[in-house]
Order: structure tokens, then C-alpha cells, then sequence
């Protein structure tokens, strides 16, 4: 028996059980934040930091993912697969954060695996010192870790717009985020000018994405446009190649940041056992220590350039990346245009630069207070140690001093701190020599954190020192979008002879010469007859008239090939044609050169081009492609004029040529009369005379 269920309001379930988990996914997994990083990725990065990996040697890899469990609480190969990417080794990030050795894997290669932690070694990497810089100055909160025994930091205060350097993408519960890389020096230079003038055209400077992978990016202005402006678009990435004439082969060396070479090799592999691709004879993955390259074998006389378009067309060797710059900004999520990124950045690290001022006013304003204490006892130092020796008890001794100089319980802590050795004039008069500088330094601070225009200076100032330390040469080169030579689907098709064939119950044949000749049999169904058969080439286009008066357009080659012993294929499944509807005659469009004539019961022929028929979009079925009013007896293309026996009765009757019967400006036309009837006489047949 079934007990009884309790029943649960479903929108208090979702508020209680699912709502906290979707907002841990998005804020606490998956979504970067505006210093470039996800929470994975910051605590891997700053337990590196704490470990003293910046300037010191590499240690294994199993140590760091140890260390990082616990600010990280998931599990040691989570952490070593954020660990990998990040690495130089990898080669996933333009500026990749972690100096590694050993065997990482790459990013351009699915099998090819990373070796495990304990065979690995790692250090941060110097771009790191902009990651870290002032970290331990209140340049961002720090927050506790998930079992309140040690801090981490919320954001890394990165000195330059490192959201936009490296590649990062992420799915959340209900969103995702999907942000390319940009050249380092690119950025930093925008990033200056949009500071100086916050109106400035970013698509100026920063030119087009760039990927650690190389290829090329198609550049279109429009789409590049709408990714700078919305956060939102796509753009097309190439694989690059070359072609080694002594071995006739081509050597692909670079491939869109997308994809990888095992889904490339195994997609040619399909291609040439499917016959698409006839050209190429072997295809062999030839990565090394050396770099990246895939050996596509050719067979003589291909033609490089048109299978290279066909490889674009067919394979990820032309591969999309969509961008979609969804970022948490204060803990909100925000699809942001990238003149936007830079506006959020720079307010960031204004932040960060006030919270390290503010830092440095509060230690100087501190040390400032010391030495004023000092400097009063530089006054009679004698009193000062007559003051100490004759205070009777420890505790009496602060007062005694704050009371004998007029200096507060912190100087007064300072003075009796110093050693014995150290109360000469001479190391008095040092400290004291400081009081000037700190005064001026302290005064400049002052200045600069109340003025936005000098904290603006101080990160313009930073930007051109990281530009200038850690710039790279563009690795994805741009070619224009009108560079690109257009290659049309026909292009890609294998042209060959085929015989077409047309049934009586709507099956359709087509079927190579070569297979023709080796079995010529048909197969039908039962009681299924020819009706028509023609010649024709792969690439011809096929026009197929159905008993409803509709017109069919379709292409030789989206049709497979069959053999003899086939049934064929159904054209009212390929067609998706009524129930009640049959195709009853075809013929090829012959560029749309020539007549089609529509012979009727009631002894008239209408003559129309068959240009008619030739449409500005790519329109699959044309309705009124013929008359109703009259019975059709037949059906007939012409290229030229012809004479033709006309039948009445099923008794031939007489005979006229076509250019006797005056074109129809209408492709449904009733036609003209050809044949005089009695009462009871019809036209039944019209045939070419041969």
C-alpha cells in the first residue's frame, strides 16, 4: 500500500532546494569575474603565491593541488585539470600564468594526455608579478575559506585587463559565458586611450581576436562591430597550411582554437571512405616536440587550393567561436561590449590603487608618529634615560615618559623599545632625517588618492610597463573577409555521368554509368513500371512536375546514389509530397534555356519559357506550374524547336512544329488550339517526331 505523500508547494521547492545551487553554479564556479578569473582559477593562483612559487623553483605539481584543497574543496585531478590549463605547457592561454615542466598535454589534441602530478613541475610565471602586484596592501577584500582557517582574496587586483588577454568560457544553470582572447599589447593600448578619451573607437586598437593556436580569423567589420558594441556575436577562425611540392602533401600547422586534430583527421577519414573527398590518399598526424602538423597525402594532379575549400567547407578546419561576454560585475551577472569590460576595469582598479594608497598613508602616517616621538627626546636624551633609570616599577615606565616629554602611549612604547646601543645622536639623527621624506610622501599621497586624474596616470603608467615587458607578436593573423575566395556547394560536388530514372508509383533512381554497366537490371515493386529515364551529370539541377500542377526543384546530387538492384528513393518522402500527389514528368533546368509545352485533352498546347521557372532565392517548389482547366495528355522539354505528331482518338492525325505555337508570356497558361474536335473526339497523345 501506498503511504500517503506529502504535497510540497513547487515554487517554495525551487526557492529552497534549486535557487541556491544555480547561484552557486553561476557565482561560485563558472562565471569569470573582471580581474579574468574564476574562483578555481584564484585560489589555485593565490595558494601558489602564499607557497612562494614567484620567485623561487619549480616544485611538483601534486604539492600545489595538495596545498590548493585547502581553499579548494573539490577534488585533487578538478584541481590539477585547472592547474594544466593554466600552464605554458598547455598552450591555452596566450599569456599562460604558470611556468611548467614536464608533460602538460595540449590544447590542440584530445588523446594527447597530461602526465600525472607527481611527475610535473610547476612555478608562477613573471607575467604573475601584474596578477599579485600590491596584494598584501588592501588593494582587495579578502574573504575566509570555506572552513573560516585562512583568508583568500575576492579578485586579484591584476594590473591590466587580463578578462580580455586570455580565452575563458564557462556554463552556468541557465547562462554561459564564452570571452576570445585579445593581443596583450593590443588591449594595453586601448585600455590607455580609452582612458584618455572615453569616446575613442576601440576597434582602432585592438584589431580582432587573437588565440594561442594561430590560424587565421576572418575579419568582417560588421561582426567584429557587434562583438565590441553587444558582448555578442560569432566570427570564423582557419586553419593555416602549406603545401610541400618534392612530397606532393600539405602540411596543416595551425588550427582553430575551437577544435583539435583528432576530430580533423577523423572527419577527412569519413569524408574519403564516403567518396566526398577523392583527392586525398592518406592523412597522418605528424605532431611533435616541434609543434602541431597534419599530413594530408594528395593524389596527382589535385588541384591544393580547391580541396583546402572543400576541407574549409567540410571540416572544423574552418571552425565558429561565438562570444558571448557574460561576466560577474559585483556579483551580477552582465553580458558586456568590450568598451564596456574596459570601463569596469579601470573603476576596479582605481579601486585597487586607492586601497594600496589609502595602505601606504596609514603605514607612513604611523611611522610618521614614531619619529615625531623621537625627535622630542633628541631634546635631552639624558632625561630621558634618567626618566627610566629611576622609574621603581616596569609598568610605571610608559607613563613617567609620556608625562616627561608630552608624547602619547605609542611613542612613548617606540622610545622605550630602542636599544641601548641605539641612543647615540648619530642613529637618532638618521630616523630623524626621514621625517622630511615621509612629509613629502605622505603629502603626494595625499594629493594623488583625491585626484581620479593622477590614479588614471599611475594605471596608464602600469599599462605601458606590462605592454612593453610582456608584448607578443599577433599569433592569429587576420585576412579580410573579402580576401576569401566564395566557394559555392557545385564546387565541392564530384561531377560524374549518372542515368536518372522515374517510376510510376514515385520512386526515383540514380544510378552511375560505371555501376549501370555492371548490373542493368531494374528492380521494381510489383506492378510499378518505368515512366521516364534521362542522362544527366551529378551537378545538373532536376526539375520534377507532380499531377497537382506544382513544380519540384531539386539537385542530382542530394540525391545518393543507388544501384539497378534498388528500389530507389521515395520522392514523396523526399519531396514531402500529399498523399495523393505523383511526380509524372522531369526534366533537366539546362541553365533554363529552352520550352516546356503542356499538351491538353481539349486539343491545345501551351509553349512557355521554361525561364519561367528560374528564381532569385533558391525556392524548392513552385505552385500553378501548368493549366487545370484541361486534362494533361502529355508533357514535353524542348531545347529548340521541333515537329511533332499529334494524335487524336489514339489515331495519329496530323503534325506541326513548335514554332508554329506562340509562346505564353504565363507559366499557366491554357495554351492555343492545335486541333479542330468533332463532339466526340479528343487530342489523347503528342509525340516528337524523330
Amino acid at each position: 500500500m501506498i503511504e500517503n505523500i506529502d504535497k510540497q508547494n513547487i515554487t517554495k521547492t525551487l526557492e529552497e532546494n534549486y535557487m541556491p545551487y544555480a547561484m552557486s553554479v553561476i557565482v561560485s564556479r563558472a562565471i569569470p569575474e573582471i580581474d579574468g578569473f574564476k574562483p578555481s582559477h584564484r585560489k589555485l593562483l593565490y595558494t601558489m603565491y602564499k607557497m612562494g612559487l614567484l620567485n623561487s623553483n619549480k616544485t611538483k605539481s601534486a604539492n600545489v593541488v595538495g596545498q590548493t584543497m585547502k581553499l579548494n574543496p573539490h577534488g585533487d585531478m578538478a584541481i590539477y585539470e585547472t592547474l594544466v590549463r593554466l600552464t605554458r605547457g598547455n598552450d591555452s592561454l596566450l599569456h599562460a600564468f604558470i611556468d611548467s615542466k614536464g608533460n602538460f598535454g595540449k590544447k590542440y589534441s584530445k588523446d594527447m594526455s597530461f602526465a600525472a602530478p607527481r611527475y610535473t613541475e610547476v612555478k608562477l610565471d613573471d607575467i604573475c608579478k601584474e596578477i599579485f602586484k600590491d596584494i598584501d596592501k588592501n588593494t582587495v577584500k579578502f574573504v575566509d575559506n570555506y572552513d573560516g582557517t585562512l583568508k583568500e582574496p575576492l579578485l586579484l587586483p591584476t594590473t591590466y585587463p587580463n578578462v580580455l588577454v586570455n580565452a575563458n568560457q564557462g556554463i552556468a544553470v541557465g547562462m554561459s559565458s564564452s570571452i576570445c582572447s585579445f593581443n596583450l599589447e593590443e588591449v594595453c593600448t586601448a585600455t590607455i586611450n580609452y582612458i584618455k578619451d572615453e569616446d575613442v573607437d576601440i576597434s582602432d586598437y585592438i584589431k580582432a581576436p587573437d588565440f594561442s593556436t594561430g590560424g587565421y580569423i576572418i575579419y568582417s567589420k560588421e561582426q567584429m562591430r557587434k562583438i565590441y558594441e553587444t558582448g555578442k556575436g560569432s566570427f570564423k577562425l582557419r586553419a593555416k597550411y602549406r603545401y610541400d611540392k618534392k612530397n606532393n602533401c600539405i602540411e596543416i600547422y595551425e588550427i582553430p582554437y575551437t577544435t583539435n586534430i583528432e576530430t580533423i583527421i577523423d572527419k577527412i577519414i569519413d569524408l574519403v571512405k564516403d567518396n566526398k573527398i577523392k583527392e586525398i590518399s592518406d592523412v597522418r598526424d605528424e605532431t611533435d616536440l616541434s609543434g602541431l602538423k597534419v599530413t594530408l597525402d594528395l593524389k596527382r594532379n589535385t588541384d591544393v587550393d580547391l580541396i583546402m575549400h572543400k576541407l574549409y567547407k567540410m571540416t572544423t578546419l574552418e571552425d565558429s567561436f561565438s562570444c558571448n561576454f557574460n561576466m560577474l560585475i559585483n556579483g551580477q551577472p552582465q553580458v558586456l561590449g568590450v568598451k564596456s569590460v574596459l570601463r569596469e576595469w579601470v573603476d576596479f582598479r582605481v579601486n585597487c590603487i586607492k586601497g594600496y594608497l589609502q595602505y601606504d598613508i596609514e603605514k607612513k602616517t604611523d611611522r610618521l608618529h614614531l619619529l615625531l616621538g623621537l625627535e622630542k627626546i633628541l631634546l635631552d636624551i639624558d632625561k630621558a634615560i634618567d626618566i627610566i633609570r629611576n622609574t621603581k616599577e616596569d609598568k610605571e615606565v610608559i607613563p613617567n615618559l609620556m608625562k616627561g616629554f608630552n608624547i602619547d602611549e605609542i611613542q612613548a612604547e617606540y622610545i622605550a623599545e630602542i636599544k641601548l646601543r641605539n641612543l647615540n645622536k648619530e642613529y637618532i639623527l638618521k630616523q630623524l632625517n626621514n621625517i622630511k621624506t615621509l612629509q613629502s610622501d605622505l603629502k603626494n599621497l595625499n594629493e594623488t588618492i583625491k585626484s581620479e586624474k593622477k590614479i588614471k596616470n599611475i594605471i596608464i603608467k602600469e599599462l605601458k610597463e606590462v605592454s612593453k615587458k610582456y608584448k607578443k607578436p599577433r599569433k592569429t593573423e587576420i585576412i579580410s573577409n573579402e580576401d576569401i575566395k566564395e566557394i559555392k556547394e557545385e564546387h565541392l560536388i564530384n561531377d560524374y555521368n549518372v542515368k536518372l530514372f522515374l517510376t510510376n508509383e514515385n520512386y526515383f533512381k540514380k544510378i552511375s554509368l560505371a555501376s549501370l554497366r555492371s548490373f542493368s537490371e531494374q528492380k521494381l515493386k510489383d506492378e510499378d513500371f518505368m515512366i521516364q529515364e534521362i542522362d544527366a551529370n551529378n551537378k545538373d539541377e532536376i526539375l520534377l512536375f507532380s499531377d497537382k500542377q506544382n513544380l519540384y526543384k531539386l539537385k542530382v546530387y542530394e540525391v545518393a546514389d543507388c544501384k539497378a538492384s534498388s528500389l530507389g528513393e521515395y520522392l514523396t518522402n523526399i519531396l514531402k509530397l500529399k498523399e495523393d500527389e505523383n511526380i509524372i514528368y522531369m526534366c533537366l533546368s539546362n541553365n533554363y534555356e529552352g520550352y516546356m509545352l503542356y499538351c491538353f485533352k481539349d486539343a491545345k498546347i501551351a509553349k512557355t519559357h521554361i525561364e519561367n521557372y528560374k528564381t532569385k532565392t533558391n525556392r524548392r517548389k513552385l505552385v500553378k506550374a501548368y493549366s487545370d482547366k484541361s486534362e494533361l495528355v502529355r508533357m514535353l522539354y524542348i531545347r529548340n524547336d521541333v515537329d511533332l505528331e499529334l494524335y487524336k482518338n489514339n489515331k495519329k492525325f496530323s503534325t506541326i512544329n513548335t514554332k508554329d505555337i506562340e509562346i505564353q508570356s504565363t507559366k499557366n497558361s491554357k495554351g492555343i488550339e492545335v486541333l479542330k474536335l468533332g463532339k466526340r473526339s479528343h487530342m489523347t497523345d503528342v509525340k516528337i517526331l524523330d
